[in-house]
This record gives structure tokens, C-alpha cells and sequence, in this order.
């Protein structure tokens, strides 16, 4: 017979389990430059690498990490972008739609 005790001690560890299995799932992909969207938009995953006569409107010192519509927290690699489908982009690259935050 199973006490009370140790029915809760299980129960929090399989609630605990599923939570962090929810988290890991519910992480949006990495976006490739191969992409459709992302060649569309011109991303590059490294932006120092960026072809300023292919990409005028690049600018040294640009990058996602730096740009309104990145989503991810400061010190992130990676982090969401809306222009691209809510996918992860590199917190190093940069795309046409680059917008400096304010």
C-alpha cells in the first residue's frame, strides 16, 4: 500500500518531468539560411560576413542582437525573430528588415 507521502513525492516528479518536457518542445527552430523566408529577408547567420555590395543597406555594428525584432534576452546566441516565422536566428546576424532598438 502506497502512503500519501509518497504518492505526492511522485506525482510532483512527474508534473515537474512533463513541464520540462513541454519546455523543450515548445523551442522554435534554428533558422537556415537556406530557408525560403530567410533568403527572402537576406539573413546571414554571421553579419561580418555580410557582402555590403549585395547588402547595401548593412552597416557595420548591426546585428540581430541589436535590432527591435529580435525577441531573445541579452547574452542570448539565439533568440526568436517575427520576421522570420518566430524561428531562432543567430543573436550574431542580420537581415534586411533590421531595425535598431531604441
Amino acid at each position: 500500500m502506497q502512503s500519501r507521502r509518497s504518492f505526492l513525492i511522485h506525482s510532483v516528479g512527474v508534473v515537474s518531468a512533463l513541464a520540462m518536457a513541454r519546455t523543450a518542445l515548445a523551442a522554435s527552430p534554428k533558422v537556415d539560411e537556406k530557408d525560403p523566408a530567410a533568403v527572402s529577408l537576406g539573413y546571414a547567420a554571421d553579419a561580418s560576413k555580410m557582402d555590403k555590395a549585395k547588402h547595401p543597406k548593412y552597416a557595420a555594428g548591426q546585428s540581430c542582437s541589436n535590432c527591435q525584432f529580435f525577441q531573445g534576452k541579452a547574452g542570448d546566441a539565439f533568440g526568436p525573430c517575427p520576421m522570420l516565422g518566430g524561428k531562432q536566428v543567430s543573436a550574431k546576424g542580420w537581415c534586411n528588415v533590421y531595425a535598431k532598438k531604441a
